[in-house]
């Protein structure tokens, strides 16, 4: 069940090749655009699209098969696809310079546009994400990806999305939160993307999104005067601090902010230090 009280927007909908993608649009002033990951969605980012839109307009996609996005079961959910359907959004909103917040997946799918459009990113707030290659995958995680086991899992038995409201946080969410993060993944059919992402972490040069990745990470030096505020849960299972160091060794200049009790849902567990920070870079 979702509270309108703790998602209290009106989202718009785009038509991109007969699905419909959801995004939330509100607010006026220079646009931020917010890109969440696996398996969160828009939800993720509630409370900072509230805290902003008084002074920008706020924009946070759904990707296709995610929060109110269609969720199509025979789609090609790569990380070209999701990385085209953003650009395909942004083009249609006309959107000359914007601010891109990503996390977990947003990392790979907002980098893939930057690289492309370097010339329309304003600045970049990283949250607990990667936009390069690693080897470095949680054995939890890993289990998912197998054929007949890891289908089980994430879609019959919900056991990607249910777990993560308490294994990536280290606050105790509220029930209505938490229900929140579950409410558009209550069904086999609409848990495809959950296990798509799954499956689409390329481990190696054989998988169908290492050449995307490869060509995300080797543009990444086109943003390295870009100005970047990366805001860090140190005790996330996944995104470990190996992730953190290798984005600091890219952005040198960057400013950045290490929250040592704080999980993967950093936004969650760290919101009023984060918020205030990301409004002073901002």
């Amino acid at each position: 069940m979702l509270s309108k009280e703790l998602y209290p927007f009106n989202p718009k909908q785009i038509s991109i090749h007969g699905h419909s993608l959801s995004y939330i649009d509100e607010g006026e002033g220079s646009a931020v655009v917010m890109l969440h990951g696996n398996p969160t969605w828009s939800f993720y980012y509630r409370n900072l699209a509230l805290f902003l839109k008084s002074s920008h307009r706020v924009i946070v996609p759904d990707h296709m098969g995610c929060g109110l996005s269609d969720k199509p079961q025979d789609y090609p959910y790569t990380l070209k696809t999701h990385i085209d359907n953003l650009e395909f959004l942004l083009n249609e909103l006309n959107l000359e310079r914007i601010t891109l917040v990503v996390h977990d997946w947003g990392g790979a799918i907002g980098m893939g546009y930057a690289v492309r459009h370097p010339e329309h990113i304003d600045k970049l707030v990283v949250l607990n994400t990667a936009a390069f290659r690693s080897t470095h995958i949680p054995f939890r995680i890993s289990i998912c990806r197998w054929p007949v086991i890891g289908p089980l899992i994430v879609r019959g038995l919900n056991g990607f999305a249910l777990p993560a409201v308490s294994m990536a946080v280290t606050r105790k969410m509220a029930p209505d939160v938490a229900a929140g993060y579950l409410a558009p993944y209550e069904s086999w059919s609409n848990r495809i993307a959950i296990l798509r992402f799954v499956q689409d972490i390329p481990l190696s040069s054989s998988h169908p999104s290492w050449d995307t990745l490869v060509e995300v990470e080797q543009g990444l030096v086109k943003l390295k005067d870009k100005p970047m505020l990366i805001l860090w849960g140190g005790r996330d299972f996944c995104f470990t601090r190996h992730f953190y160091e290798e984005w600091l060794k890219r952005f040198p200049k960057a400013v950045s902010h290490f929250f040592d009790d704080a999980g993967h849902y950093v936004l969650e567990d760290a919101a009023d230090l984060i918020l205030p920070e990301i409004n002073k870079f901002l």
